[in-house]
């Protein structure tokens, strides 16, 4: 299917003529859920991962004092997502049907109860694999074709979780690991992505408020700019020209590639490779969510709104510490160097 961001309710280069030159395209990913193979684009479906390569662990440390809540394994939770699936298909044909059947109840028992902690090595989770051929990948290395990245699904400091990109040409695997290992637990539900494929949709984006010049800030504050430019207050529900911007006009929100880091919480904050000191670029946005109240003017036109009970802003159900973002950026002068992640 595909998924067509609106258009923008406004022409942004009429705000300012400071404004065109800071245009850089973004691919939203629009995952849905489904049943992707290790051939397809996905997020949280099987990698096209060579059986004779080892699969990545990570080596801690995974201290439970620290975790907000009970662990869970991975076959747990998908049980969980499809009792409650089963749960609400039951409602929604008969209102009066039983929230709970017995084995259910006996399940979320059983499933309050949570699993013993992990000690030792844990094997990372796939999060994302984007062939070139369906998604841009900013700063590709040459000869690869495919992107793939896992992480651990245990919190690690500020910007947790520990996540791992790997490159490959896709051709070079002829022998593809069919059963990988699995962590016993995860720490979060919302670390454990649900199966989804993707319809990418190339947008433009624009920097956030807290990354233009003072001088494009003041322009941005006047009101008659945006009369001329058509903005309409009472429509569209803007408070102010500011939040306008930020939630309407700037960056897109959800799972994509490239664009602009969002600073939604901090001030921007240079990202110095940790090897040679180049900026750091946007790679991957691993979001919560594919929208919200804030920023319901991104919803595809092909989808309902969000209040219903299998939310279509949250296809993936991953959940980063109730909601943050996870923002992958690589350096453009070597693919060998580590990469940063900004949770915001």
């Amino acid at each position: 299917m595909r998924f067509t961001t609106p258009p923008r309710p406004l022409d942004v280069t009429a705000l300012s003529h400071r404004l065109a030159p800071l245009a850089r395209t973004a691919t939203r990913l629009h995952p849905r859920p489904g049943s992707p193979t290790a051939h397809d684009s996905s997020i949280g479906g099987p990698l096209l991962w060579p059986a004779d390569e080892p699969w990545p662990y990570c080596a801690g440390p995974h201290p439970q004092e620290e975790a907000d809540g009970v662990p869970h394994s991975p076959e747990d939770i998908r049980e969980l997502r499809r009792v409650h699936a089963m749960a609400e298909a039951r409602l929604l044909r008969d209102h009066h049907a039983p929230a709970r059947l017995p084995e259910e109840q006996a399940f979320y028992e059983r499933y309050a109860a949570g699993r013993p902690w992990c000690e030792g090595p844990v094997p990372l989770l796939p999060v994302a694999q984007l062939y070139a051929r369906d998604v841009p990948l900013p700063a590709r290395p040459a000869g690869t074709d495919l992107l793939q990245a896992l992480w651990c699904p245990y919190g690690h400091g500020a910007s947790e979780p520990r996540t791992a990109l790997f490159w490959r040409s896709a051709a070079t695997v002829t022998d593809v690991l069919d059963a990988p290992p699995e962590p016993t637990v995860v720490e979060e539900d919302g670390y454990l992505p649900r199966p989804c494929v993707l319809a990418p949709e190339e947008i433009t984006e624009y920097p956030g408020l807290r990354q233009l010049d003072q001088e494009t800030q003041a322009e941005l504050a006047d009101e008659s700019r945006w009369q001329a430019a058509g903005a309409r207050w009472d429509e569209d529900g803007a408070l102010d020209p500011h939040e306008y911007w930020s939630g309407r006009l700037s960056t897109a929100p959800g799972w994509k590639t490239g664009g602009w880091t969002t600073w939604d919480l901090t001030d921007p904050e240079p990202r110095p490779c940790p090897a040679c000191g180049t900026e750091q670029i946007p790679l991957l946005t691993i979001a919560s969510s594919e929208w919200d109240d804030a920023t319901e003017g991104w919803r595809p036109a092909e989808d309902p709104a969000h209040d219903r009970p299998d939310d279509p802003s949250e296809p993936t159900l991953v959940d980063i510490r109730g909601g943050y973002t996870l923002q992958l950026h690589v350096c453009p002068a070597s693919p060998d160097h580590p990469h940063l992640q900004i949770m915001e």
